[in-house]
């Protein structure tokens, strides 16, 4: 990876013209126009997102190559370079992937600004030009490849972290049930004191309502497994090969473990985000039911009538 003193530059040409561009940057020249257009927040796109960015543009080449669109060196050359930045360069995504997450609607900047990293790398790695456009971005699309990025980044959310996260938050609670099993506490309703109830009881509660959050999660995993990607610009699939689609959500769940597929209507899955909106329903929920067990715990803890014991007992 090159190294430079801060501050020095070196010239990108684009069909715009010339740009100057940081010296170390694996991006180039349409990057930094997104980076001088968009000084929006200075929140950049999460760590996730890139990677599920990454994954795609890997999948792709090898899709690619399979369907005998892109030559093996070049496939090679790209997904090579994509496991260096998987592997290697995960510590320097924000260095690289500077894009501000207010950008451009279809996410183009996003897409460029992998293209052109990827790009880079693979064309260190073959030792003569890759294209960005040609090659990188080979039968794809912003309004494609940005739909599939969100549901990518999602699923792996859900599989990788979330959801293992909820099943040991559920076990755990009802062991802790199950070891205050003999206390009692008092209930309360309306703000008051109400009839006496088992620590158990109230607890295996909070249990279930974390449980009903994860089978809602599960729920909405079907429809983010399928994916936008194929539909290419407008989701008609122009200027892509007929199987291609099919070929990368057979490789890239390969790749991941997840049981991804086509979308089944490419127009809905590049105009809308249903399925995102869908499990964002389901996260409110989830952190309404954490709120709720969060405030329980508190009035348990700081009831005067409940024994000490009980207390101990949500600690």
């Amino acid at each position: 990876m090159p190294s430079t003193s801060k501050g020095a530059t070196r010239t990108e040409t684009d069909s715009m013209g010339d740009v100057t561009v940081a010296a170390d940057a694996l991006y180039g020249a349409q990057t930094q126009r997104a980076i001088d257009n968009f000084p929006v927040s200075g929140l950049r796109m999460p760590d996730g997102f890139i990677r599920a960015l990454i994954l795609i543009k890997q999948i792709a080449a090898d899709s690619n190559r399979h369907l005998k669109l892109l030559d093996d060196k070049r496939a090679e050359a790209i997904i090579s370079a994509c496991s260096d930045l998987l592997e290697k360069h995960k510590a320097q995504w924000s260095q690289h992937f500077p894009i501000d997450v207010f950008q451009t609607g279809s996410g183009t900047s996003s897409n460029i600004n992998a293209n052109e990293v990827i790009a880079h790398l693979a064309s260190d790695v073959l030792g003569e030009p890759v294209s960005p456009n040609d090659h990188v971005n080979m039968s794809q699309s912003s309004n494609d490849v940005i739909p599939t990025a969100i549901h990518l980044s999602a699923a792996l959310a859900l599989e990788e972290t979330l959801l293992p996260a909820l099943k040991h938050l559920e076990a755990i609670i009802r062991g802790k049930a199950d070891s205050f099993d003999q206390i009692t506490k008092t209930g309360r309703t309306h703000l008051m004191d109400a009839m006496p109830i088992r620590m158990s009881q109230e607890l295996n509660g909070w249990a279930d309502q974390i449980l009903h959050a994860r089978e809602m999660m599960e729920t909405a995993r079907p429809a983010l497994h399928r994916l936008a990607q194929g539909g290419t610009a407008v989701g008609s699939g122009i200027n892509a090969h007929p199987n291609v689609a099919k070929q990368f959500a057979q490789t890239l769940s390969s790749k991941t473990g997840l049981a991804l597929s086509p979308s089944r209507q490419c127009f809905s899955s590049l105009s809308g985000q249903d399925a995102a909106v869908t499990l964002s329903g389901h996260l409110k929920t989830l952190a309404t039911a954490l709120m709720k067990i969060s405030n329980s715990s508190y009035a348990v803890t700081n009831n005067l009538s409940c024994s000490n014991d009980a207390r101990r007992a949500v600690m």
